[in-house]
């Protein structure tokens, strides 16, 4: 009876370990998925902001160029 006993706490264990790991595994490709996201975020942000810059730095040539044609 002991032995029936034993065999069964043993493939729980094994199922709830096994549940466990998917589990952990599942997390963490979630949180690789999150840190991919937020790389190409960064990313694009530093784009747009560089983009910014030259839109920036022509309308203040273009400015200067037709303030000094003005005169």
């Amino acid at each position: 009876m002991y032995f029936w006993i034993i065999i069964m706490i043993i493939a729980i264990v094994g199922i709830l370990s096994d549940t466990y790991t998917k589990n952990k595994k599942i997390e963490l490709k979630r949180i690789d998925k999150e840190i991919e996201l937020e790389r190409l975020r960064l990313e694009n942000f530093d784009k747009e902001t560089e983009k910014m810059k030259l839109e920036l730095d022509y309308t203040k040539q273009h400015l200067l160029e037709e303030k000094k044609s003005s005169k």
